[in-house]
């Protein structure tokens, strides 16, 4: 069977009812009656509802140069003392995704670890942190994998993903300005895959079943409405398909490889295309 006939096969609508059927029939869902899983979804919804909240406004490096400004001022050296210190550095715009890496794992990690330990009363490895089956389904993955990195070479053409990625502009300065962003953006990567494929999807089957999947693609859908359009409108294919594959596998490291694969190649065409691979490993 050829790559695109199996690719049809596993995204034809059916196979999908079909897989949503079977994550429904399968013991982990509905296991709770009506009042417990009337608490369940209202904590983990309330949860994503705030963490979704604090990292809309928190994540911008405005939020960082306040707080520069004020440890300054605190410390006697001036409002503009770090955050000049910073800008003569040239390391200032990194540190910005430091932060807003560290809002990430703030709202995507620490805030439903909360819930997980103290509300549900369970482990994180409950909620798809282990391996557990990943490579059982590899070729789902793949085949999910594939077309995407085909469509970041299509797209890579045009003036538009030049100009958007990478979000670190620097990210062709040097070799370690680069392998530090993406040390950053694949943090993100794994933050995210918890957040959605991991505690959602996990908080919320006890109770809904397989309907987790499409409450969880909602909110994912809606984070990438400041991207570009074709990114923002994949988001709910994608989410659609790497919430089934991470209930089938009960794991999210399957999601953070092909996010990982996907970020990491849409970087390195765009910086291809500007002719800004890095020469040298430090910046000065």
């Amino acid at each position: 069977m050829s790559l695109a006939t199996r690719l049809f096969d596993t995204l034809h609508p059916r196979q999908v009812l079909r897989s949503l059927d079977e994550i429904d029939r399968a013991a982990s869902s509905y296991t709770l009656d009506r009042p417990a899983a009337l608490r369940r979804v209202m904590l983990a919804l309330a949860c994503v509802s705030v963490s979704l909240l604090i990292l809309h406004y928190a994540k911008f490096s405005d939020n960082l140069h306040l707080l520069l400004s004020w440890f300054g001022e605190r410390n006697g050296l001036g409002a503009q003392h770090y955050l000049q210190a910073l800008t003569a550095s040239g390391w200032l715009e990194l540190c910005g995704y430091l932060w807003w890496t560290l809002c990430h794992l703030l709202t995507f990690i620490v805030l439903p670890w909360l819930v997980i330990r103290f509300g549900f009363k369970q482990s994180m490895r409950d909620f798809g942190w282990r391996w557990n089956q990943v490579s059982e389904h590899w070729r789902g993955y793949l085949l999910l994998l594939s077309p995407i990195l085909v469509f970041v070479v299509l797209v890579s053409f045009g003036e538009d993903f030049v100009n958007h990625y990478p979000f670190y502009r620097h990210a062709g300065r040097s070799w370690l300005d680069f392998l530090v962003w993406q040390l950053l953006y694949m943090s993100q990567f794994v933050f995210l895959e918890f957040f959605f494929r991991g505690f959602m999807l996990n908080a919320l089957r006890p109770a809904i079943g397989a309907n987790a999947v499409w409450v969880m693609c909602v909110p994912y859908m809606m984070i990438h409405l400041p991207k570009l359009a074709p990114e923002a409108a994949g988001a709910i294919l994608f989410g659609l398909f790497l919430g089934i594959l991470a209930l089938q596998s009960r794991s999210i490291w399957g999601g953070v490889l092909v996010h990982a694969g996907v970020a990491l190649s849409m970087d390195i065409a765009a910086l291809l295309r500007k002719g800004q691979i890095p020469g040298s490993f430090f910046p000065f």
